[in-house]
């Protein structure tokens, strides 16, 4: 490159490369396998590092017809749980030359406030986290390419759905409290009407039914320590109680357990086993630490975006929910002396 200048171009990534400016588009728009080798490829995205090469976004995405812009719905905007699925969509984003438009539809039922004039023009894609179908459909996101993350795929309005194997992480905290010696269960559950929600109380009780003897009652809760504290604790005190073990859709709904055990004068563990799900930073920051389950929520948002690329790119997502993990801790133990 001639030293006057201050922007290197694709002939230049090119010629250092010494590929044809054709493989070098391939190379940087994702789309050399099967076209060009990897050793290629690897030359060629070597060339564009050395020459601080930036593709002409603006220049390409007029060929393309695209604003190269993705809206993340989400219901809330001040959770860990959903930020960490932006950071994972945002950075895979960022590799394919997209932006992120982060927007809140609260209690992720609908309709949600069209952010845009027009949301058609304005975007390339959809990717709708832990939505009800209907606040979808005043941004026309139900009109645009679109992505459901934790929703039913059986009844998904999406190209494609991506979720977390919700039902094993239960089916994990269930196996792990019966296998300590639990038999009557209080499962502490969202009030939220939401197709996760649902596969979390079904398979609670799927799996506690498997054994005799068991009970399970259920109490709901708004997805806040408070709410959960004045819930548990009614369902804690109602007369002829006998639950050894809480089982709590959400980590918030956890800590508000916790709360309500200790006012009743009960102790956790000995008296009263508490699970959440999640791993939110308050598992570890409460006494004794939550057992609860793990959810990759960058993970999430990075498979996400890599379906949403592929619905784009006219190719099929990968399928196959995301796997989740039991972090046992200081919450559980076996029952204590009736």
């Amino acid at each position: 490159m001639a030293p006057g200048n201050t922007r290197p171009t694709s002939r230049d990534v090119a010629q250092a490369a010494g590929v044809s400016q054709a493989a070098v588009s391939l190379v940087l728009g994702d789309k050399w396998r099967g076209r060009v080798s990897a050793t290629t490829a690897e030359r060629v995205r070597e060339a564009a590092r050395d020459l601080g090469y930036r593709p002409n976004l603006a220049a390409r995405n007029l060929r393309l017809g695209r604003t190269r812009t993705v809206l993340l719905v989400v219901p809330v905007l001040t959770t860990e749980f959903f930020a960490g699925v932006y950071t994972g969509a945002a950075r895979v984003a960022a590799e394919h030359g997209f932006g992120v438009v982060l927007y809140p539809s609260p209690e992720g039922i609908g309709p949600a406030r069209d952010p845009f004039a027009s949301a058609q023009a304005a975007l390339d894609g959809v990717i709708a986290s832990s939505m009800a179908a209907d606040a979808l459909t005043a941004i026309r996101g139900d009109q645009l390419p679109l992505v459901m993350l934790d929703s039913d795929p059986e009844g998904s309005l999406g190209a494609a759905t991506v979720n977390l194997d919700i039902a094993d992480g239960i089916r994990q905290v269930a196996d792990h409290l019966l296998a300590l010696g639990h038999r009557h269960f209080l499962h502490l559950a969202a009030d939220v009407p939401s197709w996760t929600f649902e596969v979390r109380a079904r398979e609670l009780a799927a799996r506690v039914a498997e054994f005799e003897g068991t009970t399970v009652r259920t109490t709901r809760a708004p997805i806040s320590i408070e709410g959960a504290l004045a819930a548990a604790e009614a369902a804690l005190a109602a007369p002829g109680s006998r639950v050894t073990a809480l089982v709590c859709d959400d980590d918030k709904l956890a800590a508000g357990a916790y709360k309500a055990a200790r006012r009743l004068g009960l102790r956790i563990p000995d008296d009263l086993s508490i699970t959440g799900l999640d791993d939110l930073a308050l598992a570890t920051a409460i006494d004794p630490e939550l057992t609860t389950v793990r959810l990759d929520a960058e993970l999430f948002g990075e498979h996400g975006m890599r379906a949403l690329l592929a619905v784009l790119d006219g190719r099929t997502p990968d399928e196959g929910d995301i796997p989740v993990e039991l972090v046992v801790r200081g919450s559980t133990a076996p029952p204590g002396a009736p």
